[in-house]
């Protein structure tokens, strides 16, 4: 049996035990074959294929931004590096643990090698197959990549908000026709098959709702599944079971370790794929930790994460970086739109807390009450709405807090403000399909002093460009119960589809 997930490039930061696991189907991204996308190996920096492969990256008419030193916490096996000596002896338990792993996989695709192939399995890759030589063909017209040809009553995507729009939207009819996700029954509500709907974590509780009553997508046969869904929210692990006088975060391991032993016990498909065509979805900050409790969940599998932390072994090769949004409960949804760009009156605006995490207490030093143009607020006054100062300022400052992620991101958007991130090791939500640096600014943290000064360099007519992008790309990250098609929730599954799509099983 082999299994390997196909890349355009071998990384220069492959090390030596990586070299060794290129004979490891089930985790090498080394595959000469096939690459659907052109994942970031950090958050800026962006894998370009050559000139020979098929499958061409999204964008076509983008440059990216000049890369950064690679991380090698993006590899897959990353070693843990750090320089305090109690963060040595931590990590050096930790290196022991990932060799072991290691070893582990490389014996059992060993052992699985001349062994007779699942006919069920054989069948459902023939599927994906297909899928990827059709996305070959749409790929090859390089003419439709800012438009697609395609037929749709409901949505044609174009424009260069897209890395490739044809080629996006033909991806996303073969998802609606093919894709099957299977949700394992086991386990009981509220730490599974439920979660938070309201506040900064409600993206768990409403993905579980649409997916668990989605007839379409939702497959109760599991031998025709394309992927696995392991239904558990680690926020209401958490809320339920966490002490916050004793502190003992191995209640994750504890539950989530558990569940994957049950379900791997009772049904062949994790084992037959050592887990890669298995998911998992957090947005709580620990998400990430969660998923080192079962180390084939944190190495092998495809993890849907609002946490999308390079330096924290976010890996987006096969991992998804999905939005974070702050519904609010008793509060109507914030409902998208705001004055148009000649009458929005404030050059920036942004409040929070201003002690969250590192970045804002930089933006505070620099711009708190230092420029009438740029408003900055711990806390909004009385008399100022959120909202609307979102609606009416030219740009929203997003800067990251103790995670990566920002709800602001979105509210910003549902604001048609133009986003402006400050961030470091974020990968973007929906980022192999979307263009962001059509409808936002990037600001780096060394460049906080110049803030103003980037912002009143963006010329009218540009700023209207991206504010009409920030306008178009809205309804892929609005939130719908029941969901429509192209809205968050099917973008999420899109960003799924892609990376079972890059998975080749019997490869």
């Amino acid at each position: 049996m082999i299994i390997c997930r196909s890349n355009n490039q071998l990384s220069t930061l492959v090390s030596v035990t990586l070299l060794a696991l290129a004979i490891v189907a089930a985790v090498s991204y080394a595959s000469t074959g096939l690459s659907l996308l052109s994942l970031p190996a950090s958050p800026l920096s962006w894998r370009w294929p050559s000139s020979t492969t098929f499958i061409p990256s999204f964008n076509l008419n983008h440059t990216p931004p000049s890369p950064p030193p690679l991380n090698p916490k993006t590899a897959l096996y990353s070693m843990f590096n750090c320089d305090s000596d109690s963060c040595k002896k931590q990590n050096g338990k930790m290196n022991k643990l990932v060799s072991k792993l290691i070893k582990e996989l490389e014996d059992e695709s060993m052992l699985r090698r001349n062994k007779k192939r699942d006919k069920k399995l054989e069948k459902v890759e023939a599927e994906l197959a297909g899928a990827r030589v059709s996305m070959r063909d749409a790929a090859g017209k390089r003419n439709s990549s800012l438009s697609s040809p395609l037929n749709d009553p409901d949505y044609v995507p174009n424009g260069n908000i897209y890395r490739n729009a044809y080629l996006f939207h033909r991806s996303y009819l073969l998802m609606e026709k093919l894709f099957k996700v299977y949700i394992y029954e086991e386990g009981e509500p509220p730490l599974f098959h439920k979660g938070p709907t309201f506040d900064i974590y409600s993206m768990e509780g409403v993905f579980l709702n649409l997916i668990e009553k989605d007839p379409n997508f939702r497959i109760s046969n599991p031998d025709r599944a394309h992927v696995y869904f392991l239904p558990f929210s680690v926020t209401m692990i958490l809320n339920y079971l966490f002490d916050p006088v004793i502190r003992d975060k191995a209640v994750l391991e504890r539950v989530i370790g558990d569940y994957v032993h049950m379900v791997s016990s009772r049904y062949p498909y994790w084992n037959q794929s050592l887990g890669s065509n298995h998911f998992m979805l957090a947005c709580h900050d620990w998400g990430p930790r969660a998923s080192w409790s079962v180390h084939s969940l944190y190495f092998t599998s495809i993890r849907l994460l609002c946490n999308a932390n390079t330096s924290e072994y976010f890996n987006p090769r096969k991992d998804a970086s999905i939005p974070q949004i702050n519904l609010h409960r008793g509060e109507p949804a914030m409902v998208p739109g705001g004055l148009p760009a000649s009458n929005r009156t404030t050059l920036a605006f942004f409040a929070g807390d201003q002690f969250h995490g590192k970045i804002r207490p930089l933006l505070f030093q620099h711009w708190k009450d230092k420029d009438e143009d740029i408003l900055v607020y711990n806390r909004v006054p009385n008399n100022v709405s959120y909202h609307k100062m979102m609606q009416t300022s030219r740009f929203c400052l997003c800067p990251s807090g103790y995670e990566v992620a920002s709800p602001r991101i979105v509210e910003a958007i549902y604001a048609e403000c133009v986003p402006v991130l400050i961030s470091q090791n974020y990968v973007l939500p929906f980022s192999d399909v979307l263009n962001w640096d059509a409808f936002s600014v990037r600001v780096s943290v060394s460049e906080m002093p110049n803030l103003k000064r980037i912002l009143l360099g963006i010329k009218d007519d540009e700023y209207t460009r991206l504010q009409e992008n920030v306008k178009r790309v809205q309804r892929h990250f609005l939130v719908n119960n029941p969901a429509k098609r192209y809205d968050i929730y099917h973008m999420i599954l899109h960003s799924l589809w892609l990376r079972r799509l890059n998975l080749h099983i019997y490869g």
